[in-house]
């Protein structure tokens, strides 16, 4: 679905239609606020209102998040995660922290760009740049915290990503016509500043089936790095700061996700990280009506409406899952994981059974002799970890996904099937099937579909179409 033009936004208005909350955002001229399109208050009138493609621009604009809505905190756009242009892969680095963490600078850096150029793609597509998006995002980061936790307001300033208490303020006088103690609600969780877990609410379009995706990677959570006890998914992050711990849960109208936290600065990577790994700015209504008009599809849509595509919790770590687990069972791969994890990853928490992943400098270090895999796949193991070191290899969202292919196939040991599975698992690429898998011709099989020409009739969402052929065997 293409952001729509003016008049079908106003009818969206109209309709209170929450599927196209994210997708833009309508500012009212007479009030100076701005809604997402599902906000339930009196429709302004055609000639009072304008429409704006991000949280950011409406900002920068002059107006102000409306308090009923809360506009702000509506799931992401599907769109970025779809696109493999320029602008598609500066709003996934953006969204993930980095022009908090590396600047404007760093975040065309990764890009291949220049600075102007980024900035001026970015206005054009989006209404405002890098630092005005960035802004945005660290705004709604503080509001969650000042509304949820105890936290000092010093302490939510630089765990939203603010270099300053005064930046921290200015923002949200800006953006919401309030201070930040006015924001405080009356009712708090009681959450200490430091080392203690912070309890937030991720929203996601409906529908969705929680149950299945934490199922998907409870079926290969790897010991000591994962568990998933029916309910919760618990894992590991590594980040910038230091290790995190995620517990994951269904919250029936959002996901619940409590946060413990190395360093509290990590709060918007780590968030980006879970809502790539559930696939949660998906848009299911609008994958679903294209996959359902195949015949063959179709009855496995309506089996399954809103089949998500999961990602990953660390690019690195799923490209050395991918090799290992190349022709051999799930549970023996999760079983090798979980063995080369306890030899050579660290101790995540004092005292505690939680580990991280082994680094690339961890894998680079091991002795070929002392991986319990075959010597050609040891072999493999070390080649990615060299690429990912001289950053010859990165596969993170910003990333050109055909240029990381390419990349991929050049190493030994490294085949399509993988390289197309990490594409779609830890890139986040929601346009690959990969026609070589087994399970994939089973299914196609079984369902008398046809592969040749790589169905370029499911595109743009040929990874779903995956994941709906490989759920139609069974949880085998």
């Amino acid at each position: 679905m293409a952001i729509p033009d003016d008049e079908t936004c106003y009818r969206a208005v109209q309709s209170h239609d929450a599927r196209f909350d994210g997708w833009f955002f309508t500012a009212v001229r007479t009030t100076h606020i701005y809604c997402r399109p599902s906000c339930p208050a009196i429709v302004p009138k055609r000639q009072n209102v304008s429409f704006y493609p991000s949280a950011a621009a409406a900002q920068s604009a002059g107006y102000r998040a409306c308090k009923r809505c809360r506009p702000d905190a509506s799931p992401g756009s599907p769109e970025w995660d779809a696109r493999g242009d320029l602008v598609g892969r500066a709003m996934r680095l953006i969204r993930d922290g980095i022009v908090d963490t590396e600047g404007v600078a760093g975040l065309a850096n990764r890009l291949g760009y220049s600075k102007r150029q980024v900035n001026r793609s970015l206005v054009d597509e989006v209404g405002a740049g890098p630092l005005a998006l960035a802004r945005a995002q660290r705004a709604q980061t503080a509001r969650i915290l000042l509304e949820t936790t105890e936290m000092t307001s010093a302490d939510v300033a630089f765990a939203s990503g603010f270099a300053s208490v005064r930046q921290f303020n200015e923002t949200v006088q800006a953006v919401f016509a309030t201070t930040p103690s006015a924001l405080r609600a009356k009712q708090r969780l009681p959450v200490p500043a430091a080392g203690a877990a912070l309890e937030l609410r991720l929203p996601f379009r409906s529908p969705i089936d929680v149950h299945a995706i934490l199922e998907f990677f409870g079926r290969r959570a790897i010991p000591s790095i994962e568990s998933y006890d029916g309910v919760t998914l618990t894992r590991t992050l590594d980040l910038s700061g230091g290790p995190a711990r995620v517990e994951i849960s269904n919250g029936q109208d959002h996901i619940r996700c409590r946060l413990t936290l190395s360093d509290q600065r990590d709060l918007i990577s780590a968030v980006a990280r879970v809502r790539r790994m559930l696939d949660l700015d998906a848009d299911p209504v609008a994958i679903d009506e294209r996959l359902a008009t195949d015949l063959h599809l179709g009855p496995m849509i309506l089996k399954r409406p809103g089949l998500r595509s999961p990602g990953a919790a660390d690019a690195f770590e799923m490209a050395i899952r991918a090799v290992i687990g190349q022709q051999i069972s799930v549970s023996g791969a999760c079983t090798l994981l979980g063995r080369i994890t306890e030899q050579f990853g660290a101790v995540a928490f004092a005292g505690e059974k939680w580990r991280a992943f082994p680094s690339p400098a961890s894998v680079a270090a091991i002795d070929l002799a002392d991986l319990p895999v075959p010597k050609a796949r040891a072999h493999t193991l070390h080649a990615i970890a060299a690429a990912f070191i001289n950053g010859q290899l990165t596969l993170d969202t910003g990333a050109d996904r055909r240029m990381e292919r390419d990349r991929l196939l050049a190493l030994p040991g490294i085949g399509p099937w993988t390289a197309d599975y990490l594409l779609m698992r830890a890139m986040g690429d929601p346009d690959v099937l990969p026609a070589s898998d087994l399970g994939v011709r089973k299914a196609a099989g079984a369902l008398d579909i046809k592969l040749d020409g790589g169905r370029a009739d499911w595109a743009p969402w040929r990874s779903y179409a995956t994941h709906h052929l490989w759920t139609s065997l069974g949880a085998t």
